[in-house]
Formats: C-alpha cells, structure tokens, sequence
C-alpha cells in the first residue's frame, strides 16, 4: 500500500518532466524540421546564385527561435518543479508543455516554409528578401504567443 501511495504522491511530477519534455522536444523539433526546410532551399539557391548566400542563411535561421522559446521555457519551469508537486501543479506544467511544443512546432515548420520559398525567389533572381521577412514573422507571433502564455501560466494560483 505504501507503494501505491508513493505513485500516487509522485504523479505531479511525473507529469510536470512530461511538459518539460515538450516543451524543449517539441519546440526543437519543430525548429530542426524548418531548418531543414530552409537549408535545403538554401542548396538549391546557391548552386543558381551563389551570391544569394547570406541573404539566404538570414533566412534560413528564422525557424531557430521556435526552439529556444521552447527552451527558455524549459529553464523557467525547471527552476520551479520539484518531487513533491502536487497533481494540479504538475498538470499546470503540462498544459504549458503542450501549449509552446505544439506552437513552436507548428509555427517553426510553416515559417521554414515560408523562408524556403523566399530563398527559392532570390535564386531566380527576384528581389523578395524583404518581404519574405516579414511574412516570417506571422507564424513567429503565435511561438511568441505561446511562450508568453507559458510564463503566464506560471503565475497561476495552484495548490
């Protein structure tokens, strides 16, 4: 019986490293998928134009920051988990592991694929560099957004 207790005591926590997990998981993930998107794109373009080298990387480093939000995620929530938080607590955790792992996720893949197609343009010699940026920044906002909600969340009263 004092085992099932234990679990029982133990299953805040259990469930606030899954959040933490998702968190830099899920966000780096989506991060590693839009670069490779964009380096890709990036090939293509510099075999066309070599010249179109360093606008491209500006742009194929965008997907990046998905994973660090994920990241500075991580950082904060670690600081504030321990192995006896509660159920609630714990869930809190979680909530804010899937808020900013599926954002981050999502938004890191489509803002790759917005860049590619920036640097697919600048290796046909259109000048688009501009305005590639700021479409980029569109699925940016809601990584942003879920990072913000994540600290946000942190402030919850639970017990």
């Amino acid at each position: 019986m004092g085992e099932l207790v234990l679990l029982k005591d133990g299953l805040g926590y259990v469930v606030a490293l899954i959040g933490l997990g998702l968190m830099v998981g899920a966000a780096g993930g989506g991060s590693a998928w839009g670069l490779g998107i964009t380096g890709s794109a990036v090939i293509g373009t510099i075999k066309r134009k070599p010249e179109a080298f360093g606008s491209s990387l500006v742009l194929a480093a965008l997907p990046s920051s998905q994973g660090l939000y994920g990241f500075v995620a991580f950082v904060l929530y670690s600081n504030i988990i321990s192995p006896d938080i509660s159920l609630l607590q714990g869930a809190v955790v979680l909530g804010a592991g899937i808020a900013i792992g599926l954002a981050c996720l999502i938004s890191a893949i489509h803002q790759g694929n917005i860049c590619a197609n920036g640097i697919a343009a600048l290796g046909g010699g259109h000048n688009v560099f501009g305005n590639t940026l700021i479409l980029a920044v569109f699925p940016e906002l809601y990584a942003i957004l879920s990072l913000v909600a994540a600290i946000l969340m942190m402030g919850l009263k639970v017990k």
